[in-house]
């Protein structure tokens, strides 16, 4: 039977595994935590004179240095006095350079959002009207490439080993004392401990340079790893390694003096190791607490203490169920995993569950606000997929409960057959003890025989031979002993693994913790999400920046076949009008033959009219900008409606031809 589970149980576990990889794939750069709400000028808009200064509006506040906030002129050249300033915690503005010219200007911004996550973008603005230029808005967002990848990892591993610290050591006080003197149950808590610690270090050296520039060189730079301990998150990392230090010394003295007492001595010291463990595992949580999504926004002085619960209730269950899953298969045949001891750990776990639904209901409304969230955000997503794992694991826990109780049933039957196991194995023992001291003693009497006939050299010389051969009896006694010692542990596990409830228990905790692993990777990539709240109040205020008086309906293109009867005097013009809409607007004209090349006319000219209003023709001139292209900047819609588009367009002295269409604007 376990032969052909066994199978069956490893591609469950490469599945699970697998999907966990494609999430850790999919999550890429964190996401921006501060959206950008607002700018002035606004992003597209083409405003008549240079302005004074360029202003940024952020949903929650931003910290910014002299490059956060830059302004570059067609040629990517800076145009800003470096210099942001902030008016009123949210919104951050940049003087500009005097009597700047007409064209197209670029705005880029990399700040870092109050929960610790890099921001990054950039929009273009015009002034008189636009113009090519040099610079892209398309490079690589904050938190991206190599550095960024590797403090993705880096805060993956931090998770996996703080949930390993605290569950692994939660296991052994609350649920198997005993299991503070297995080797491999030490060793899981200790890979806890060095996995959060590594990871630490290595996020407080890539902080500065995954916040800034992005470059490997600048992991080194002891004047960027100053600057980021004078930071919020900085001074998180500090504190976790303090806490490391005081963990450290809890988890020698829970393997070492606790390991080596008695167990009413061992009962004693219980108490003071829950307390200092609790504070310890508190302020490890609370160092994620006061830098991620629960130290802003909503109700942020009762979000820590509920995101700190949250953590520790997640690693007391996850990591405690790794923990039962190691001793299950991993621990010594003589020292198994009592039946005892899985139910505490049962009702320990379902203390868990409770707490994280509680703190997770509370969360979840924090983050979200609205039921549409759930859906319409890539948070809301997420968390439906955590509400889902949590459900599986759940329902694969009620099984392992089953286990557990037809174990304890079992329990009785299986500890006779142990001690009767025994005895059969310590009279096998004797018996091969009486065996060898009975060849010794026969080698013996040999000696002591050669001793009486022989001559006094013979004598010695058979005595030193007796010696040896003594000598090598008890070798070869202690080597069938340890044999035997062998054979019987062999046998032992045979009898361990061959229990029905055994086996159902370890198969049912092994789905538990595969389902563990892809549950611990989502919440960590919700850790690095937009919550959905700031998502929403984020495209809410965009489109109302974006509509401003009128509603848009987006940029209308007009295609307009022409002929004027003249050689060459038949081609297409295309008309562009963007953002169609009530107000100022930027109208192209392309001119083009029939076989799509450009190529220039005399003159052409636009009227709008809108005849159901009796308005117009209102008249267009725009300017010739390049072969076949003109363009005219602030072409004003008095009101929306059904508007006719009508081109004049010229091809020689005395052949033109007016064409129209229809647009609906605004």
């Amino acid at each position: 039977m376990t032969q052909t589970i066994a199978p069956r149980l490893r591609t469950l576990v490469l599945l699970l595994l697998a999907a966990a990889c494609a999430l850790l794939a999919a999550a890429g750069p964190a996401s921006a935590h501060a959206a950008l709400t607002g700018s002035d000028p606004r992003e597209g808009a083409v405003v008549d004179k240079a302005p004074a200064q360029v202003s940024l509006t952020f949903s929650e506040s931003v910290s910014m240095d002299d490059d956060s906030l830059r302004v570059l002129d067609p040629k990517g050249k800076r145009v800003d006095d470096g210099k942001p300033s902030g008016t009123g915690g949210t919104t951050y503005s940049v003087k500009l350079h005097a009597g700047l010219p007409d064209g197209t200007y670029t705005v880029t911004y990399q700040v870092v959002s109050a929960d610790s996550h890099p921001v990054s973008g950039a929009y273009t603005f015009s002034v008189g009207a636009p113009s090519d230029t040099s610079v892209s808005v398309s490079a690589q967002g904050a938190g991206g490439g190599f550095v960024g990848g590797l403090y993705g990892v880096g805060r993956y591993v931090s998770y996996a080993g703080f949930a390993v610290l605290v569950g692994g050591a939660a296991f052994v006080l609350a649920c198997w004392p005993r299991g503070s003197g297995v080797r491999v149950v030490q060793r899981f808590v200790v890979s806890g401990w060095l996995a959060l610690t590594a990871a630490t270090l290595l996020l407080l050296l890539l902080r500065g340079s995954y916040t800034g520039s992005g470059k490997v060189a600048d992991v080194f730079d002891l004047g960027l790893l100053g600057e980021v301990l004078q930071t919020k998150a900085g001074a998180a990392l500090i504190s976790r390694l303090l806490l490391l230090a005081a963990a450290a010394l809890f988890v020698a003295v829970l393997f070492g003096a606790y390991d080596k007492r008695e167990d009413e001595e061992r009962r004693d010291l219980t108490f003071g190791l829950a307390v200092g463990g609790s504070v310890v595992a508190a302020g490890l949580a609370a160092t994620w607490a006061m830098s991620e999504h629960a130290s802003v926004g909503l109700q942020a002085g009762l979000a820590m203490p509920v995101d700190v619960v949250h953590l520790i209730a997640v690693a007391t269950w996850l990591g405690g169920l790794t923990a039962l899953l190691v001793a299950l298969y991993r621990g010594p045949a003589d020292t198994p995993v009592p039946a005892l001891a899985v139910r505490r750990f049962s009702r320990v776990a379902f203390g868990s569950v409770i707490a994280l639904v509680v703190t997770g209901t509370y969360q979840s409304w924090r983050q979200l606000g609205s039921w549409t969230a759930f859906t319409d955000t890539r948070y809301g997503q997420l968390l439906l997929v955590k509400i889902g794992l949590v459900a599986v694991l759940v329902g694969v826990a009620y099984f392992s409960r089953r286990w557990t109780a037809q174990l304890a049933e079992a329990a009785p039957a299986v500890a006779g057959a142990a001690r009767g196991a025994g005895k059969a194995s310590g009279s096998a023992a004797v018996q091969a003890a009486a065996k060898t001291a009975g060849k010794a003693s026969g080698n013996t009497s040999a000696k002591s025989s050669g001793k009486e006939t022989g001559s006094g050299n013979a004598k010695v010389a058979e005595k030193g031979s007796g010696a040896a051969e003594d000598s090598g009896g008890s070798r070869r006694a202690a080597q069938l002993a340890r044999q035997r010692a062998a054979v019987d542990a062999a046998r032992q596990k045979r009898q361990r693994d061959a229990d029905p409830n055994r086996f159902g228990l370890r198969r049912s905790v092994l789905a538990e913790a595969s389902v563990a692993v892809v549950l611990l990777v989502v919440t960590t990539v919700l850790t690095q999400t937009e919550p959905g709240r700031t998502e929403e109040e984020a495209k809410a205020a965009g489109t109302s920046s974006a509509t401003g008086s009128a509603p848009s309906t987006g940029a209308v293109t007009l295609d307009m076949p022409f002929d004027t009867g003249s050689q060459n005097g038949k081609g297409v013009i295309r008309v562009e009008l963007d953002p169609a809409r009530v107000g100022a607007n930027d109208m192209h004209l392309y001119v083009e033959r029939p076989d799509g090349t450009a190529f220039d006319i005399p003159e052409v000219k636009v009227a709008l009219t809108q005849k159901a209003q009796d308005i117009g023709p209102l008249p267009v001139v725009p300017d010739h900008i390049t072969t076949g292209h003109w363009s005219a900047s602030g072409v004003q819609v008095p009101m929306a409606g059904d508007w006719e588009v009508a081109v004049t367009v010229r091809t020689s002295d005395i052949d033109q031809v007016t064409v129209s269409k229809n647009a609906q604007i605004g």
